[in-house]
């Protein structure tokens, strides 16, 4: 093979694992190439998942708040009306660039990028089929591959996708129209986040979980809480309830559900099923290589330095195990790609956080209340309403609450809940906290500015702190 054919590291998949990987082994001197089979390059998360989604998400909060709370301060309207195509050509936009961005880092840092299907040939052999060649596959050689192709929709067998009357994620990102009745399979936070985008656009938007709760792992108080919250804004939820059977009927979904009630049929515009993600793993070579995966989950198997069972090859993000998330996929980018060039480096996976963008948003890190019961862990509770924060008060976004579960004798933070507007920026405190150890008192100690949504966690802390302190445990 040509000299420009090998590498250092091979990157499979452009995603927030794949494109953070690249970047830190071009800036620690690795020779470093990224096959992506898309068009675009920034993975599910750019192009179909969280980028478009919050753009969407930002969008419809602006016109719910016109519709519903400009009033509120003084702001009369006349005439509004939501113009959808608009609406999808900004996210489009915001789409377009910043995976221009992400190209244009990864030409100004040399890396090399190559369009095309890469498979396993043997552990430091890729074969690329190209997308805009007729020749065969080009042969790419490198000391270490690593493997980042993310994930895809979980399929259900009897609620069979057609990509325009039951859909996946990616095409409720691009509806034509506002569907007048929304069904949605799945209460995690795919189903919660683009059932907000259109219930606040007009659908009347129905949930269906076969699980007691939204979103089961969330801390038991905040999900109750979000469950009577998105409640008052429309979203009706049957809980504890499965899909039998789904069909489309004409330009309708018809779909046989099964409630703690009995049995009854639903009608919908739209269904969309949201009921998680799998590893994208097809096509790579897996087996021909000998990869070990979890014969359950389908998740690749690797060490704490991110290695499969097979030496010079590596997997990070949703194709191992973890929460599916994309700053989880980028500090394991990080932290293997140090690894390979022989630098000590790790990812504390106590300290991740996970967010909901509903409004109010959602957002944790470290343990619920629940997990801590179960590993009988003596620990202290701190609570505090944003109904009790000025800055909240003055922007009338007074619902929700923090929550700081901390230990009962160190004083230690264990986990933050916030349930509160801007709750997905807040959490990055309580991130660092947990990172670095502090106790609740550190926190309650630190100044925050005044009037600000982040006093509602230092409040929180406080209370966790006096706990500790006169030794009330919430265990």
């Amino acid at each position: 093979m040509a000299g420009e054919h090998r590498f250092d590291l091979c990157v499979i998949g452009s995603g927030p694992g794949g494109y953070v990987a690249c970047v830190r082994a071009a800036q620690l001197g690795l020779k470093t190439v990224c096959v992506e089979k898309e068009a675009r390059l920034g993975g599910v998360c750019l192009n179909v998942g969280c980028i478009p989604s919050k753009a969407l998400l930002d969008s419809s909060e602006l016109y719910e708040a016109a519709r519903r709370r400009f009033s509120e301060h003084g702001l009369r309207l006349e005439g509004l009306s939501l113009d959808l195509a608009a609406m999808m050509a900004r996210k489009d936009n915001v789409v377009q660039e910043l995976t221009e961005n992400v190209r244009q880092l990864l030409d100004r840092l040399g890396v090399t990028v190559i369009r095309g299907t890469g498979r396993l040939v043997t552990p430091h052999q890729v074969a690329v089929t190209l997308h805009d060649a007729q020749d065969g596959p080009m042969d790419v050689y490198a000391e270490s591959v690593l493997l980042a192709t993310g994930s895809v929709p979980m399929a259900i067998p009897h609620i069979p996708y057609d990509g325009r009357f039951i859909v996946t994620s990616t095409e409720a990102l691009a509806f034509s129209q506002v569907p007048q009745r929304l069904g949605i399979v799945g209460g995690g936070y795919i189903g919660l986040e683009l059932g907000s985008v259109w219930n606040r656009l007009g659908s009347e938007v129905t949930v269906i979980e076969i699980l007691p709760r939204l979103a089961a792992l969330l801390d038991g108080q905040v999900s109750r809480a979000l469950e009577r919250i998105l409640r008052q804004r429309g979203f009706r939820f049957l809980l504890e309830s499965r899909v039998l059977r789904a069909s489309v009927e004409g330009e309708e979904v018809v779909v046989r559900v099964q409630t703690k009630e009995g049995e009854e049929d639903l009608v919908f515009d739209r269904l969309l099923v949201a009921v998680g993600r799998r590893p994208l793993t097809a096509g790579l070579g897996l087996e021909e290589v000998g990869v070990t995966t979890h014969p359950q989950t389908g998740h690749i198997l690797v060490n704490t330095r991110y290695q499969t069972n097979v030496p010079g090859v590596y997997a990070i993000g949703d194709l191992i195990a973890g929460p599916a998330l994309a700053h989880k996929a980028s500090a394991e980018a990080i932290a293997c790609v140090e690894g390979i060039s022989g630098m000590e480096s790790e990812v504390n996976y106590d300290a991740v956080p996970a967010i909901i963008y509903t409004w109010p948003e959602v957002a944790m890190v470290g343990k619920t209340e629940e997990e801590l019961k179960a590993l009988q862990v003596p620990y202290c509770v701190g609570t505090y309403p944003f109904a009790g924060a000025g800055r909240a008060r003055c922007m009338g976004e007074t619902e929700g609450f923090v929550k700081v579960l901390s230990h009962a004798a160190s004083g230690r933070i264990l986990g933050v809940h916030i349930l509160g507007p801007r709750a997905s920026d807040m959490i990055a405190e309580g991130v660092l906290a947990m990172q670095y150890g502090a106790t609740a008192t550190d926190v309650g100690r630190i100044m925050h500015g005044h009037p600000t949504f982040a006093e509602a966690l230092q409040e929180a802390a406080r209370v966790a702190s006096a706990c500790a302190i006169y030794g009330m445990s919430g265990s």
